[in-house]
């Protein structure tokens, strides 16, 4: 190294870093991955998934790329998440196990805690990036996890599905956010890729006999408008957030049902 070279001030590991250029689809060094918690939230464990903290999975062979560690539902979020999944999933007047589909399963971090919350469920994943399907498939192999992931889009994933009349389909909704996510109006669910709206929408076409509950990801700022939008593809409709981060930077969840609502708690 030259002393010029010696001089450079080392990069910032934050989302703009991670989401782009090499390191996006690059394989991440534990030492990476502890960087990007730290120089992002004050916290080395801040990529926990799987229940485990960043040096336990990565002895363990679990493996992340720059994408898919900052685009993860990390444990703490996940938790929450299948929480409340759970909680509207037991109001469901139905009666056989439910259908549990993460239609951008990246980690398949939320879908390893859906699983954990919803017992008896069976798991499905879809990612059509075949980089992180393949560095997933081997993390779940791995931990010997039993959830299925396939190398399909969603929407190729949702016409392969087979429903029962009374089974209740779950499905995770968290498409890539890239430049849906702006610092001053918050999250566009209109400008995510693909649009969330055009996800639900789709869901509810291809499978008009199940009853469905969809949990979309969402941001502590949302585009109103947006928001207003989506909520209409419903018949009921709840948002919760999850304050597990400084404040304006927190995650939360819509869910919402079609073909039914929620009996009283």
């Amino acid at each position: 190294m030259n002393a010029e070279q010696s001089n450079r001030p080392e990069p910032v590991y934050d989302r703009q870093l991670l989401l782009s250029g090499a390191k996006r689809n690059a394989v991440l060094e534990l030492a990476e991955a502890q960087r990007y918690g730290i120089d992002s939230y004050g916290d080395a464990d801040y990529v926990s998934v799987y229940g485990m903290r960043p040096a336990a999975w990565h002895a363990k062979g679990v493996r992340l790329m720059g994408r898919t560690a900052v685009e993860c539902t990390r444990d703490d979020l996940a938790d929450a998440i299948a929480k409340d999944v759970a909680g509207a999933a037991a109001r469901a007047p139905h009666a056989a196990r439910a259908l549990v589909v993460d239609l951008f399963a990246g980690s398949a971090n939320t879908l390893y805690w859906l699983m954990r919350h919803l017992s008896g469920a069976r798991g499905l994943g879809f990612e059509l990036d075949a980089g992180v399907f393949r560095l997933t498939r081997q993390n779940l192999a791995a931990l010997a996890l039993p959830i299925e992931i396939v190398n399909t889009d969603y929407r190729s994933g949702i016409m392969a599905l087979s429903a029962a009349a009374d089974q209740l389909l779950i499905a995770f909704i968290a498409p890539p956010w890239g430049a849906a996510l702006d610092k001053t109006s918050g999250l566009d669910l209109r400008r995510t890729n693909p649009p969330v709206i055009e996800v639900v929408k789709f869901l509810s076409n291809a499978l008009t006999q199940s009853p469905l509950l969809c949990v979309v990801q969402v941001y502590e700022v949302v585009n109103a408008a947006s928001l207003a939008e989506l909520k209409t593809c419903f018949e009921w409709s709840t948002l919760h957030n999850y304050a597990l981060n400084a404040r304006g930077q927190n995650h939360g969840i819509l869910l919402g049902s079609k073909r039914w609502v929620p009996t009283a708690a």
